[in-house]
């Protein structure tokens, strides 16, 4: 086996890493991969650690530069430490996961160029399984965490020849493979950099493996801060979550989808403008990220300008959430007739939207793809025109 390097992006998780990184060096096939911890905040005494212990471990780490002013992100976090390496492969892998013995071994027995090869995840009972993992309980926390009731199990299953096709943390790819799709998306900052980069290789033609040979024992956001008991933390990892899912959608286009064993599908991404008449700003907020141009139309009482004082006050508030410029997303249409530049319009009157409707929406990428006509037609509350087909989504795999 060729030596890889495993990538660790660390966000205050030095409890976490206490035993992810000592689970590397135990288990692992070969003794000398690189390790290399990015630490992208520090309030629990990280860098100390990784101080004390770089020698003993044989690992580097980097430290972001404007710690407890700002976050790198993880997407970045991870490239940085890829870009940082000196192996031709590395390993996407989290501060609170634990290496199974010779995981790394049995995943590598898979690589080739152009695929990318994860780890099966065993995982505490906190969450469903569609299959793609293994539910057991070896530790819901890292220091109760059940090393030799682990490593047993893991001894018993390493000749297991079940293959699956899927994509989640730890995978490993070549370095260059990597490179080539530019990296993580930066607007993506803290999450759903997972699902868009898995779109990208999709889409490249990239093959995904899992071998259910090659263990992790995972537990689950404790080290993100989805799921790790401090309120204050989890409810920074929701509005990282809220916000990064908008960029996502407004993206692609559609929402994050995938096989149940974790396969990316990606819909077809659309030119698409939605007409719509005196909508309100909760209305603006839950449309706007699903088409690439919104049109308010409506009347405007001259005398206080109210709609495009409405309109251009959400747009100032909804910029700061947002790498995309809204400026260029919302418009009215007030005192003129604009000759729509979109490939398909819909209009609609927002008030009339049901939950119903409003999944008609946001499935509509899948609807133009399946009826493949140019022209106009009717559906629920919607008036659709076609005037082109064309799919973008290849334009989004390289950065």
């Amino acid at each position: 086996m060729n030596q890889i390097t495993f990538c660790i992006p660390s966000k205050s998780n030095l409890r976490y890493l206490k035993t992810c990184i000592p689970s590397i060096r135990e288990n692992a096939y070969l003794p000398n991969h690189e390790i290399i911890v990015f630490v992208d905040s520090d309030e629990d005494g990280t860098v100390e650690w990784l101080e004390q212990v770089k020698d003993e471990y044989s690992l580097k780490y980097f430290v972001n530069p404007n710690l407890g002013e700002s976050l790198f992100g993880i997407g970045k976090a991870y490239d940085y430490c890829i870009e940082h390496s000196t192996t031709d492969i590395f390993m996407i892998f989290h501060a609170d996961m634990m290496l199974g013995k010779d995981a790394d071994y049995k995943a590598y027995q898979h690589l080739k160029p152009q695929t990318v090869v994860c780890s099966t995840r065993v995982e505490p009972p906190l969450h469903p399984n569609n299959g793609e993992k293994i539910l057991l309980d070896f530790g819901m926390w890292p220091e109760e965490f059940k090393k030799d009731e682990f490593n047993q199990y893991v001894k018993e299953h390493l000749e297991d020849d079940k293959v699956t096709y899927g994509i989640f943390a730890p995978w490993m790819m070549y370095k260059e493979d990597f490179l080539a799709l530019g990296g993580h998306d930066p607007i993506l900052h803290s999450c759903r950099e997972d699902s868009d980069v898995f779109n990208r290789m999709q889409l490249a033609g990239y093959k995904f493996i899992q071998p259910w040979n090659s263990l992790v024992y995972h537990l689950t956001g404790r080290g993100a801060g989805s799921f790790d008991g401090d309120p204050e933390r989890h409810a920074k990892w929701k509005a990282d979550m809220d916000r990064s899912t908008m960029e996502f959608i407004r993206k692609w286009g559609s929402s994050v989808n995938h096989t149940p064993l974790m396969e990316p599908i990606v819909s077809p991404k659309y030119n698409i403008a939605y007409v719509v008449e005196n909508c309100s700003i909760q209305l603006l907020e839950a449309l706007e990220p699903w088409c690439d141009r919104l049109y308010v139309e409506s009347e405007v009482d001259p005398a206080t300008n109210s709609l495009l004082n409405h309109v251009y006050e959400f747009r100032d508030k909804k910029q700061k959430d947002t790498s995309f410029d809204i400026s260029k997303r919302i418009f009215t249409t007030y005192g003129n007739n604009p000759e729509w530049e979109n490939d398909i319009i819909i209009k609609f009157d927002p008030n009339k939207l049901t939950n119903q409707s409003f999944q008609l929406l946001t499935q509509m990428p899948s609807i133009i793809k399946e009826s493949g006509e140019i022209g106009e037609f009717e559906l629920d509350i919607f008036t659709i025109k076609i005037n082109y087909i064309k799919e973008y989504q290849n334009n989004l795999i390289k950065l």
